[in-house]
């Protein structure tokens, strides 16, 4: 979630948008310890804070790009490294040749290459959904990253000195330099490295590289796997690769099979009269997308994969373990929603979750124990909203464990919501994309293309995940979905019923993040087959309910004598809810009188583990920074 708000309002809450996202940075806890990062990314929390909503980076594209009547003849810029680049890197890019330093100096890596960052005057009517109203023209293609030449500690007292001129032996012109160091990841189109004068509110171009290459934009990357049925013994893998020719994956003791390839493109964005950034200067081509299913295996059994060709190369080889198969008897998952990522290094993007990168890497030390079967993202899976580059970036972030269990996901107002475009909810917060780019990188086990709501199940345990961003009205075909797939779940072969969405039926938190008509239309199929338990993201917290129906407690959990809560469902009176969407975006704050349904509330980056077999549900919020768990229940039967 960010906002929620009608296009036609949105646009005059710019400023309070602005106000709270600049002070919150003094509500952040002390006690934050270090991530474990590339030593530029001392604490991503702290770092990205100020990034997380509108910032002066992502406005840019509201701004006049001139070239700087700027005579200098000795400003250069040099990229270390190898002629191409391979599939990560951490460029040093020098700039050298500064006769005066300035605090607004930031040098912008831009691809294409030839990616046009002039001055556009005749699109301006084109970007209010950029949020930024200012009578100014605009930046014709959106860097892809960023950052002040003053990140180098050196850079404005100048003590990377250079003589440029001498006289009578004596050095009588003197420029300075800035070192900064860029996170790189095979994007397949070359990059380029600009260099600006002027900061991000009236920037002008002093300077810019040469094109760097990447030395194989084909080459197969960012894997990840999901589950196509309760039998766990296929397994789908999906990856992204400049090469539009079929590959393949192999696996096991020598199957392999061909990939199904996919894209989409400029014109498949939704866009209005005024373009959507994903139409517009958002876009990214996002090569072509390969999905291929592994057959053949065992549910509950370890494997190793490798995707790609001789021609295009190969991924290395990967271990992956197939979920346990749908009645058998225990299920080991994690589950989040509102991820998102953020950068290695020190600049700024258009969108950043500074708790991204701690939670990510306390879920990859989880699948490293052996002790997770599958993982669920429920909803705002990248937050490219629009920025396609993004979802290369966010796909490089979850490949570490994404690639080595089911990784399952829900749709979010953040992947689909756009106006016009058969959504729910009038916003524009896909930035255009429509849903498009998530079905395409994810697909899931859902009954065609843009109905993405599915049931699967583990062990015993039967998942439900809708779409709060389609019709879930009573007349719609997602309704009559969700009461067909919850009634005829089999309780004696999975007793445990699980519903997941994005957007949450109860949250005690700011902002307008529940939505009563959902809850009057969708709560009594919850009552009515008995679900035991209801996760939804949207809302950037952890928050548990009682036993609630209608706003009221049917029923409190009972303390054992470890003092850990309870809820009997032998005696079913209603479902337990928890907001789960505290997994990267800036966290929420609660109201100061929640109601009497919130039992736990806590506003810290983590995420949700559970434990399943057929008598009890234990179920844990831990936090990622500490890696301690912070709430821990259990659901007996």
């Amino acid at each position: 979630m960010e906002l929620h708000i009608p296009t036609q309002i949105a646009i005059f809450s710019i400023p309070i948008i602005l106000f709270t996202c600049i002070s919150s940075s003094s509500s952040l806890s002390s006690s934050l310890s270090p991530s474990n990062l590339h030593p530029l990314v001392v604490d991503s929390v702290l770092e990205h804070l100020n990034y997380t909503a509108i910032s002066e980076f992502r406005l840019l594209n509201r701004r006049r790009i001139l070239e700087c009547r700027d005579g200098n003849p000795y400003l250069k810029i040099n990229v270390s490294g190898n002629a191409t680049m391979g599939d990560e890197e951490y460029l040093t890019v020098n700039v050298t040749g500064v006769l005066v330093p300035a605090d607004n100096d930031w040098i912008a890596m831009i691809s294409p290459s030839d990616a046009d960052v002039s001055y556009c005057p005749l699109n301006k009517i084109m970007y209010v959904q950029t949020g930024d109203l200012i009578d100014l023209p605009l930046l014709c293609h959106y860097p892809v990253k960023a950052q002040y030449l003053s990140r180098d500690p050196d850079y404005l007292s100048c003590k990377k000195k250079e003589c440029k001129e001498y006289k009578d032996g004596q050095c009588v012109l003197t420029t300075c330099g800035s070192t900064l160091t860029f996170h790189v990841l095979n994007i397949r189109t070359d990059i380029e490295f600009v260099l600006f004068a002027g900061g991000f509110t009236i920037p002008c171009v002093l300077k810019r590289s040469n094109s760097l290459t990447f030395a194989n934009p084909n080459q197969p990357l960012y894997g990840h796997l999901s589950s196509i049925d309760s039998t766990g013994t296929s397994m789908r893998i999906t990856w992204v690769s400049g090469g539009k020719e079929p590959q393949k994956v192999q696996y096991g003791d020598g199957k392999s099979q061909t990939s199904e390839v996919s894209t989409f493109s400029r014109d498949d964005m939704c866009s209005k009269v005024v373009p959507s950034p994903a139409k517009d200067f958002g876009w990214h081509d996002p090569g072509y997308i390969h999905s291929a299913v592994m057959t053949g295996l065992q549910p509950s059994t370890s494997y190793s994969y490798k995707y790609g060709s001789d021609s295009v190369g190969w991924s290395n080889k990967v271990q992956f373990r197939t979920p346990p198969a749908g009645g058998s008897n225990e299920l080991k998952f994690l589950a989040y929603g509102d991820m998102g990522k953020a950068p290695l290094d020190d600049t700024v993007e258009h969108y950043i979750q500074p708790g991204s990168v701690s939670v990510a890497k306390a879920v990859l030390d989880d699948v490293d124990s052996g002790n997770v079967d599958a993982i669920f993202h429920i909803g705002d899976i990248s937050y490219a909203t629009g920025f396609l580059v993004e979802w290369d970036f966010f796909l490089h972030h979850i490949s570490p464990f994404a690639s080595r269990v089911s990784y399952m996901t829900a749709i979010g107002n953040h992947e689909r919501d756009y106006v016009d475009s058969g959504a729910r909810y009038i916003t524009p917060d896909s930035g255009g994309e429509c849903g498009i780019p998530y079905e395409t990188y994810f697909p899931m086990p859902t009954p065609a293309k843009d109905k993405p709501w599915y049931s699967i199940e583990q062990a015993s345990v039967h998942f439900t995940v809708i779409s709060t961003e389609h019709d879930w009205s009573e007349n719609s075909e997602q309704y009559q979905w969700m009461k067909g797939d919850m009634a005829s779940v089999d309780r004696s072969k999975t007793p445990w019923l699980v519903f997941m969405g994005h957007r949450p039926m109860y949250t005690s938190g700011h902002g307008l993040g529940a939505d009563p008509i959902f809850l009057d239309a969708v709560e009594p199929l919850l009552l009515d087959n008995k679900a035991d338990l209801v996760l939804f993201g949207h809302m950037h917290n952890y928050e548990r309910t009682c036993s609630v129906f209608q706003n009221e407690c049917k029923a409190m959990p009972k303390k054992d004598q470890s003092g850990v809560d309870i809820y009997d469902h032998s005696n079913y009176s209603a479902p337990v809810q928890v907001v789960i969407g505290m997994a990267g975006f800036r966290l929420g704050e609660f109201t100061d009188e929640p109601s009497d349904w919130s039992l736990i509330r806590i506003s810290k980056f983590g995420y949700f583990r559970g434990h399943a077999t057929p008598k009890e549900l234990q179920l844990e919020y831990v936090n990622a920074d500490t890696r301690k768990v912070e709430d821990i229940f259990r659901i007996t039967r």
